[in-house]
Order: structure tokens, then C-alpha cells, then sequence
């Protein structure tokens, strides 16, 4: 009969091991709900050799939230391939994969969980945020943006954040649904600013141009001209 030896980590590794161990608690519960000593238990190891690694939850919060930013900023990368509604669709997705498999945790970072104040989660946050800001750009083809395209893009993605948050609570619309919604609402926010703006307008075409008959766009204009058309005599 063998006995198995157990493999002592590197310092990088347990890090790492220990960062992974937080995210999946803080994935599940809020941070604030989240002891050191749970922690320690799901890593299978004492509450003082976490701190040997991390002086306290905060900076362990942190570095699960660097990971988690990271991961959640990548969501925003797409190939630039094929129509554009259909790339938006496949970011909301993987934005929405995100969101189904990180909920307490994505509501802690946007809602300020125990890092509240922090200068290093605010910046986390604000560099998700300008990571699809640049993502989307680049989709649209434009370095220097008019402002009233940057105005649209980055409420875009506040209303994506705050829409998360609140389907977070109940979950009382399909998820797909609201997928294809806020595609669409990228579109409709954009033709708002076209209105006024002839340089924007042209943008949109562009980007519009090439969508197909079933794309989120298209779907778009048909259910706003027969929302406007009179109703059938009966």
C-alpha cells in the first residue's frame, strides 16, 4: 500500500491557486459573505499561510477582481468578421456567459462590494469599460471618433452593464431575448445621434450596410415600421 505525497506549490502557484479558490467563492456569494477562513478551507490550507501570501481579503478581493476584469474584458473581442449585429450578438453572449457564471460577484465589482474606495478596483472597472469602448471602435472602423459617436458608445455600454444588474435580480426575461435587444439598442441609440449628426449618419450606413434579412438590425427597423404603421382595419 503507497502513500501519497503531497506536492508543495511555489509561491506564484499558490498565489494563483488561492486567487482561482476566491474568484469561484466570490463568484457564487458576495465578497462581503466571504471569510478568509472559508477560504482557507476550499484551498486546504490555514488561514495564517493566506495571509503568508495576501495581507488581508481586501488585496486577496483585488487580485481575484484583476482576473475576473480581465477575463470580462476580453468578452469584447471579436473578430471583425461577418455583419456587424451578428459580432455585437456574439460579445453579448460571451458578456452574458460571464454574468450567468459570475452574478454575486459581477454585482460586488459594479456596485462596489469590499474594495469599495479603491482606487485600484475603480480603475479595474474603468479599464473593462474602455476596453469595449475600444473593442467597438474598432468594429466601426474609426480612430477619432465625432462626440456624439463616443457618447453613444459609452452609454451603450453603461446600459449593458445596468441592464445585467437588473436581469441579475429575478432573471425575469429570457436571456437570449435580451441579447438581441441590446444589440438593438446599440443600433437605435445610434440613429438617435445620426439625426443629428451627417458624419454619424454616414458611419451608421456603413456599419449597417450587410445586414441580413434575420440580423438584429434588420429586425430592428421591421418591428419600428410596423409599430408606426396604422393598425389594420378590422
Amino acid at each position: 500500500m503507497t502513500t501519497g505525497v503531497r506536492r508543495r506549490m511555489g509561491v506564484e502557484e499558490r498565489r494563483q491557486q488561492l486567487i482561482g479558490v476566491a474568484l469561484d467563492l466570490f463568484s457564487r456569494r458576495s465578497p462581503d459573505e466571504v471569510s478568509i477562513d472559508e477560504i482557507a478551507a476550499a484551498a486546504g490550507i490555514s488561514r495564517p499561510l493566506v495571509y503568508h501570501y495576501f495581507p488581508g481579503k481586501l488585496s486577496l478581493y483585488e487580485a481575484a477582481l484583476q482576473r475576473a476584469s480581465d477575463d470580462l474584458a476580453s468578452r469584447f473581442v471579436e473578430p471583425h468578421e461577418g455583419p456587424l449585429g451578428s459580432r455585437l450578438l456574439r460579445v453579448m453572449r460571451r458578456f452574458f456567459d460571464f454574468v450567468d457564471d459570475h452574478g454575486p460577484g459581477f454585482s460586488a465589482l459594479m456596485r462596489g462590494g469590499p474594495a469599495v474606495g479603491s482606487s485600484k478596483t475603480n480603475a479595474l472597472v474603468d479599464a473593462v469599460r474602455q476596453a469595449a469602448y475600444v473593442q467597438i471602435l474598432s468594429h466601426l472602423k474609426v480612430e477619432d471618433p465625432p462626440a456624439r459617436l463616443e457618447l453613444v458608445i459609452r452609454s451603450w455600454i453603461s446600459l449593458v452593464e445596468s441592464t445585467a444588474l437588473i436581469w441579475l435580480d429575478g432573471r425575469r426575461i429570457p436571456r437570449g431575448e435580451l441579447e438581441v435587444q441590446l444589440v438593438q439598442d446599440f443600433a437605435a441609440l445610434a440613429a438617435v445621434s445620426a439625426t443629428q449628426d451627417k458624419e454619424l449618419g454616414e458611419l451608421l450606413r456603413r456599419a449597417l450596410k450587410g445586414d441580413p434579412g434575420d440580423g438584429p438590425f434588420t429586425d430592428l427597423a421591421v418591428r419600428l415600421i410596423a409599430l408606426a404603421s396604422p393598425p389594420a382595419a378590422a
